[in-house]
């Protein structure tokens, strides 16, 4: 029986891998033609949303959605999550119609053909790098101005399988505050039962989303981030205690 067990979480991983790589391989064409100006990233951003489906959908994941609030068109967010699982940017993909633009690490662009396009598209940060944190202000800021929103996990990583929501990082609020713009706070309440970081785990069933309800900016300075950071922790926290009952 385990045996079974960690076969079919070896093809699981595999089945994966190739749900990621195989979308992109299809929509490559469009996929090149959609990064080549920056004023095209909303008909990029709609075939990722395509491409986050396929994986969801190929991996036998089915996702239930529930919002609070509903993101406005046209208008720019800075929109929040708890970070657990690989399949964390695809959910968040599948969850918010609005365009948005990913702060993410790095080290993603190793990843053969995402990286092509998550190089290309995202907001890349090295974390060791001081001087790579202030940049990424700058270059949100020049999206912003776009219409675009902003996507950041503000755990500032995957934290460990026992611990449940990690401590914020300041980043994201100092960033919706400059801008005055709505921050959503977004709870992911299975994706680490589905497919964690550890290998031998997951499987297919439900992903639970809770859209909350939006924190303004509005009238805050950046005196008010920490207190920001901490309701925006909080309400996050609250749900995953409630979707674990």
């Amino acid at each position: 029986m385990k045996l079974f067990k960690y076969l079919f979480w070896i093809l699981y991983r595999i089945w994966f891998y190739i749900l990621v790589a195989l979308p992109i391989l299809i929509l490559f064409p469009l996929l090149l033609i959609s990064i080549l100006k920056e004023s095209w990233y909303p008909f990029f951003f709609k075939l990722a949303r395509l491409w986050a489906k396929i994986i969801l959908i190929g991996m036998g994941f089915h996702w239930k959605i529930e919002s609070e609030q509903t993101p406005e068109k046209g208008k720019s967010y800075m929109f929040i999550a708890n970070h657990t699982s690989m399949t964390d940017i695809m959910l968040m993909l599948v969850s918010i119609k609005n365009p948005f633009v990913f702060v993410g690490k790095k080290e993603l662009t190793k990843i053969p053909l995402f990286g092509f396009f998550y190089k290309r598209t995202c907001i890349l940060v090295d974390r060791s790098s001081e001087k790579s944190r202030k940049a990424v202000f700058l270059r949100a800021q020049k999206r912003l101005k776009t219409g675009v929103s902003i996507c950041i996990f503000p755990e500032g990583g995957v934290p460990e399988e026992h611990i449940a929501l990690d401590e914020f990082k300041d980043g994201a609020f100092r960033l919706a505050i400059n801008h005055q713009i709505p921050i959503v706070p977004i709870t992911f309440g299975d994706n680490k039962k589905r497919l964690s970081y550890t290998f031998f785990s997951g499987g297919p069933g439900k992903m639970r989303v809770k859209i909350h309800k939006f924190l303004t900016t509005e009238g805050l300075e950046i005196k008010d981030t920490k207190a920001l950071n901490e309701e925006a922790r909080r309400i996050i926290l609250k749900q995953l205690q409630t979707f674990n009952k």
